[in-house]
């Protein structure tokens, strides 16, 4: 079957019109065996140091997977993703760009859909038959997120992964909907957990690993992941192009704040994560996010796919002990 790589999360439904296989290259790099592995060969072809592990990670992941057609975001996402673009097409695949208006104008945007929807020849009954699917599975994941926070029978760390598995549908609707209907079934006959504080976690999914379980070994749990849940197109909009306007990820930081505003009134938050990846023009919102919420904030850097070290253990372990004397 077709294979078509993306770099962050386009309008899956028209590669699932199309009959293409979706893959989520941020997926191949971070599930890799050897990710580290991916961005040393990518610096080793040319790549700066000092540039964001997930453009390397993704270069990496397009020549250790194979694939040969990839969508690239090139408004709303990574400021790299151009030049990424190019150096890819030098090495033969090729790359089809995808841009989310800045303004949020839902023109220019089902102008952007229908570009893509042309390029992989299928009509809107076809993409919007494809839409009626998925939002079947992406209401079974919104179930999961909702016995995260209202039921308190998921772990962070689960929420997330299921979450994060809807911009590509782990590249199998139907294998992938299986597996979310058999943890839904099992996660609705388990006894409510007992962490005490409530976390959010914002930014974009971490790079590295154990943060979820270090958290919840410590009496706290994530009732919140920001963009993993943007992921599964929360809002239950039945028009595309409203759905992608609605999707916070790609614009500005105030129309994110909304959201999380929102969320974090409604999942009763205590303290709030906010993990930033290292060389990545997002650490600057970081100043914006602290003026706008108000509780305790936490910022986290990573770099490259690794365990959590033992100076962002310590860290939380006193955020978590300030947030202990508040609850």
């Amino acid at each position: 079957m077709r294979r078509v790589g993306f770099t962050t999360t386009i309008p899956l439904e028209v590669l699932i019109a199309a009959g293409a296989v979706p893959i989520d290259l941020n997926n191949v790099f971070i599930t890799h065996p050897n990710s580290v592995t991916l961005i040393e060969d990518a610096e080793l072809t040319g790549f700066p140091r000092n540039v964001c592990a997930w453009i390397k990670g993704i270069y990496g992941a397009v020549v250790a997977s194979g694939v040969t057609e990839m969508i690239a975001v090139t408004e709303g996402d990574c400021s790299y993703t151009k030049a990424l673009m190019e150096v890819l097409s030098l090495n033969g695949v090729r790359v089809y760009p995808f841009a989310y208006p800045a303004g949020r104008d839902s023109h220019a945007l089902r102008v952007e859909i229908e570009k893509l929807m042309a390029h992989f020849e299928v009509g809107w009954d076809e993409v919007n038959q494809a839409k009626a699917r998925l939002d079947r599975i992406r209401g079974k994941v919104h179930e999961i997120d909702r016995l995260t926070w209202q039921q308190d029978l998921v772990s962070g760390e689960e929420n997330h992964y299921f979450q994060v598995c809807t911009s590509d549908m782990n590249g199998d609707p139907e294998l992938f909907e299986a597996e979310v209907d058999a943890f839904v079934a099992e996660a609705a006959s388990r006894p409510c957990r007992k962490e005490q504080m409530r976390i959010a976690y914002l930014g974009v999914p971490p790079i590295v690993s154990g943060l979820y379980g270090f958290l919840e070994g410590l009496g706290a749990r994530v009732v919140f992941n920001e963009t993993q849940r943007q992921f599964s197109m929360p809002y239950g909009i039945s028009d595309l192009v409203e759905q992608y306007r609605a999707y916070t990820y790609p614009y500005d930081i105030f129309h994110r704040i909304e959201d999380i505003s929102r969320e974090i009134e409604a999942r009763r938050v205590d303290g709030v994560i906010h993990y930033v990846q290292s060389f990545c023009f997002r650490q600057i919102e970081d100043m914006v996010l602290r003026r706008s919420i108000k509780l305790p904030i936490l910022t986290l850097e990573g770099d490259k796919p690794s365990a959590i070290d033992a100076r962002t253990k310590i860290r939380v372990e006193g955020f978590l002990e300030l947030l202990e004397e508040r609850i």
